[in-house]
């Protein structure tokens, strides 16, 4: 049998913060759709991980749960979102922010 290694919760928690910094300079930097929906995504994923991490430290199983409440959301987030970015691709021919500003009524 393996020994476990024991990983100390300010490491996910370093990770988590690193991975929300990321996504938000990828929702803040890019211009491409598709890429800012997938950096909100990893905004979503690096929140889930704080909470898991947090709620492993304390002993609790409520974190865990939310979080699963969180990916079942994000996972219709995602179909939703993906059908909109293709449905605006088929009439505009492009998934650019900066082409979309004149879809105003």
């Amino acid at each position: 049998m393996e020994p476990t290694i024991f990983v100390p919760t300010d490491l996910y928690l370093m990770l988590s913060a690193v991975l929300f910094v990321m996504g938000t300079l990828g929702v803040l930097i890019r211009r491409n759709a598709i890429v800012i929906f997938m950096s909100v995504e990893l905004m979503l994923n690096a929140g889930n991980l704080a909470m898991v991490a947090l709620a492993r430290q304390w002993g609790q199983v409520d974190g865990q749960v939310f979080v699963f409440f969180v990916m079942t959301v994000a996972a219709a987030e995602v179909a939703v979102g993906l059908a909109l970015i293709v449905s605006i691709f088929r009439t505009r021919k492009s998934i650019n922010i900066d082409d979309l500003h004149n879809l105003k009524g």
